[in-house]
């Protein structure tokens, strides 16, 4: 890379989501982050590095616009109104908007290419695209699908966005609400009748409450939930939502293995292993 060419690179990155700062640590440009999204948790390190400029949907401008960035990171519309006053004041913003695998792998390509390291941009999509085959792979070795409900919150509850509905198919299982996972809003995958979720009859029931600490014996305890597979078979369990509710590299790194190894220990204690499963 010229040096001339380097120069116009941005050298001062706010982050308003947390994927974009795994990203960039990934890549090894971490020295180019100047603020992150308080909801930054990965990797670690960088809640100790980097000053907090912004929550998520919410913050001060003022705090941003004094680490001096010359480029924004933020994501989806519920940046949208802080993505405009950035570009008011004069500050470059890409927006992203990823919502499924190939929108995490293409949001990574982005980046490595707007901070001119394209090879460990690609590297690194490489590595999760080799991730995501061994998953498939060994999702097909499963004697059958569970149906799988997973639970994004709790009151009211919402179910699993897209690229977490994604991921729970690659691994091997079947989303009971995927038909609503393409909603981008949290509000429109509500399920306004908790009983709708019992009469799905999920086998395996995921919560990650995003921000508050999942209570597997609440949800076991729902009124009318008793025949519930999963609540009779003690098929309740929880993935951290900085696991799998970011999308980012994380998310196939870590929350696609875990769903994995649900499946897989799902598919060991199965009774109806090897039944046909009726239509």
């Amino acid at each position: 890379m010229t040096e001339a060419r380097a120069s116009r690179l941005p050298q001062r990155i706010a982050c308003l989501s947390s994927e974009t700062v795994e990203v960039l640590y990934a890549l090894g440009e971490e020295a180019r982050i100047v603020g992150i999204s308080g909801y930054a948790v990965t990797p670690p390190r960088a809640r100790k590095e980097k000053a907090k400029v912004f929550a998520f949907s919410s913050g001060d401008l003022g705090r941003i616009l004094a680490v001096a960035p010359d480029l924004v990171l933020s994501f989806s519309d519920l940046q949208a109104d802080i993505s405009r006053d950035l570009i008011k004041a004069g500050v470059p913003v890409h927006a992203f908007n990823q919502r499924n695998v190939h929108g995490i792998l293409a949001m990574i390509e982005t980046v490595g290419r707007l901070v001119g390291v394209v090879e460990p941009a690609m590297a690194l999509v490489g590595e999760l695209e080799d991730i995501v085959e061994q998953a498939r792979l060994a999702a097909a070795k499963l004697p059958r699908r569970p149906r799988v409900y997973f639970e994004e919150w709790d009151e009211p509850p919402i179910s699993g966005i897209g690229w977490v509905s994604e991921l729970i198919a690659i691994a091997g299982g079947d989303d009971i609400f995927g038909d609503l996972a393409d909603r981008q809003s949290a509000s429109e995958r509500i399920i306004a009748d908790p009983l709708e979720i019992v009469r799905r009859a999920p086998e395996i029931i995921i919560g990650s409450w995003c921000g508050k600490r999942f209570r597997a014996e609440k949800v076991a305890a729902r009124p009318g939930w008793q025949s519930v597979p999963a609540v009779v078979d003690g098929q309740i369990h929880e993935i951290k939502s900085a696991v799998v509710l970011s999308p980012g590299p994380v998310a196939i790194r870590e929350g696609l293995p875990a769903l994995r190894r649900l499946f897989d220990d799902w598919a060991a204690a199965d009774k109806h292993a090897g039944k046909p499963v009726s239509a």
